[in-house]
């Protein structure tokens, strides 16, 4: 039996999200959508597309244009990103933050789902979060937001944990305050992993082995790679190639993080939340990671062997 696609049930409309700026997106039979809640491998999946796609060596601009966010509220108008797009001649890839159930799903289209330990998202979502700087939070919070403004950042990891891990900012939402929901986007993408245009991805398993998953994702992206192509493919998407793309001559991520692109890609380490959460947090995620799926929730701690995927 054919699983059953996603239906958009669901507006994501927040000061970072607006989903509804999908409705002018028109596809192209070959596109692909990088998908992931944040802080979870997304910046690195789309390189390593990048990669795939245009080759090895510097890109032709900058990332974010080349793949946008398209449901970015604070980056302004929609349309100057579609034309962008449109104008494109090279197989497009798309960025996304959103959950299954707010994304427009178009069955001809790849969808490459990112997911990594809830932990470890937070702990780079913090420093992601706590990064910001003052125009970042202007953007945010313009006139025209939808719904509440976005606080400033707790002082410490601590301060946030307790409601980023059981508070929601939408209604249906868990977790994630004042964001959006890692486990739920997790959940809406875990339900339709077996169609055949959804490949899910974890974090640990690109760190651990990551010639190997760079092959599935060229396999399952019709992506054809000669075999002496692999090493430079490789070299062009490690952490510390990236950071040095991403500083360029200026560091343009200097007006959005302090300390631009070094903030940004910081660390990529697993683990870190170890001597940060205090036992009364683990217990904390403790409840949250016992009401998921029990095999979603090995996989997003342990990644595809530890759910035989």
């Amino acid at each position: 039996m054919t699983p059953k696609s996603p239906e958009r049930t669901r507006k994501y409309r927040n000061h970072h999200l607006d989903s509804t700026r999908w409705d002018q997106f028109t596809p192209r039979d070959d596109d692909i959508v990088v998908t992931t809640a944040y802080k979870a491998g997304t910046t690195w999946t789309q390189r390593i597309l990048a990669a795939m796609i245009l080759g090895p060596g510097p890109l032709y601009g900058r990332l974010g244009e080349i793949s946008p966010w398209i449901d970015a509220r604070f980056v302004g108008p929609i349309e100057p990103i579609l034309h962008r797009l449109e104008a494109q001649r090279h197989r497009r890839f798309i960025k996304s933050h959103l959950a299954a159930d707010g994304l427009r799903f178009f069955p001809q289209l790849k969808y490459v789902v990112v997911g990594r330990d809830t932990r470890d998202v937070f702990m780079s979502l913090f420093n992601h979060y706590s990064s910001y700087t003052d125009m970042m939070y202007d953007l945010f919070n313009d006139p025209d937001r939808p719904g509440p403004e976005f606080p400033r950042c707790p002082a410490t990891p601590g301060e946030l944990w307790p409601r980023w891990v059981s508070e929601g900012w939408f209604d249906w939402e868990p977790d994630g305050w004042p964001y959006w929901s890692h486990s739920h986007h997790l959940f809406t993408w875990w339900a339709v992993r077996d169609l055949q245009n959804v490949l899910l991805v974890h974090f640990g398993d690109l760190k651990a082995e990551p010639e190997t998953e760079m092959r599935r994702i060229a396999a399952f992206c019709d992506i054809d790679i000669s075999e002496d192509s692999w090493p430079a493919l490789i070299a062009t998407v490690g952490l510390e190639a990236m950071r040095e793309e991403a500083r360029g001559t200026d560091d343009p991520m200097a007006m959005t993080w302090k300390g631009g692109a070094d903030s940004f890609f910081y660390k990529g380490d697993s683990g870190r939340w170890r001597g940060v959460l205090t036992p009364d947090d683990l217990v904390l995620y403790e409840t949250h990671a016992a009401a998921l799926d029990p095999a979603l929730r090995k996989w997003i701690e342990g990644g595809r062997h530890a759910v035989g995927i």
